[in-house]
């Protein structure tokens, strides 16, 4: 079989797991230590690799300072707040669901970006992703006194806050990060990640990071599956000119971390949850319907 073939399920399998990690990293560290050192593993992987292949870097200051500031909102804003979230009682399924947000945000600030209006279609699109959204939120906020409701709306607050982080840095790197060797902007985006991460490590609640097996498996596969291997998947489908396909997978992110929340985590698959997911991932696709059929 080949790669080209397995590739797209490759993809949301092992994104998907982006959503499992920190579950099972929470007990174990504190979230802004754990993407800190994340972070700098992956520019030093990234880095070993460019020298080892001998790509070219930036020597433009200008892109340095692009690749500092996508990376920044790319990872640490969205990263750092998606993390931050699920340290802090957000289940890994419902964090997953929330990630859908992502196109529906861009298609909700294409009005006021590219000044693109948006049909009846597509709004109706938004509507029922935020419903759906609120849909899967019912068990969580479901008979809880006042005081833990405001404990808990917070962290779900912040993880729909970190989206975006990357809707804006993707928009931003459409914008200025135009050229250039990806393995050696990747270095930048990363060190742009840990200008916020690392302070945050400092000024936040206190380090924990407890080199456990289980911490450190997790950490491994957070820099060179996830920072490295499932972003050269999609670099893969979209260098193969699946664009469209490649974006269609964000469908199946949030059924995919439902099922993988449930098996390996032990979070409820309830009627909420399914409904949910439903009215999000057929939201996401009445809001793209428009750019998919003009492609």
């Amino acid at each position: 079989m080949s790669l080209e073939r397995i590739a797209p399920v490759l993809f949301v399998l092992l994104w998907s797991s982006g959503w499992i990690a920190p579950a099972i990293a929470a007990s174990h560290s504190s979230a802004e230590l754990f993407l800190s050192v994340r972070f700098a593993g992956a520019a030093v992987a990234f880095g070993v690799l460019s020298l080892v292949l001998r790509a070219p870097w930036p020597r433009d200051p200008r892109a340095i300072f692009h690749a500092l500031v996508s990376g920044l909102l790319m990872h640490g804003v969205y990263l750092g707040g998606v993390w931050w979230a699920i340290f802090h009682g957000v289940p890994a399924s419902v964090s997953g669901v929330i990630a859908a947000l992502q196109p529906l945000m861009t298609a909700a600030l294409a009005p006021i970006i590219v000044r693109e209006r948006l049909s009846v279609v597509q709004i109706a699109g938004l509507l029922l992703g935020f419903a759906g959204i609120i849909i899967c939120l019912i068990p969580t906020f479901e008979g809880i006194s006042g005081d833990l409701f405001a404990k808990t709306a917070l962290p779900v607050a912040v993880n729909v806050v970190a989206m975006s982080g990357v809707v804006l840095g993707t928009l931003y790197q459409k914008r200025f990060v135009t050229s250039g060797d990806m393995r050696t902007t990747a270095v930048w985006q990363y060190v742009g990640a840990l200008c916020l991460v690392v302070p945050a490590t400092l000024l936040g609640e206190p380090p924990r990071f407890d080199f456990s097996l289980p911490l450190m498996l997790v950490l491994l596969w957070s820099v060179f599956v996830l920072s490295m291997g499932a972003v050269a998947l999609l670099l893969y489908l979209i260098g193969r000119g699946q664009v469209s396909r490649a974006a269609s997978l964000i469908y199946l992110m949030p059924p995919t971390v439902a099922i993988e929340s449930f098996i390996f985590l032990g979070e409820p698959l309830g009627p909420a949850m399914i409904l949910g997911t439903v009215v999000v991932v057929f939201g996401v696709w009445l809001a793209g319907k428009k750019s998919q059929s003009a492609s």
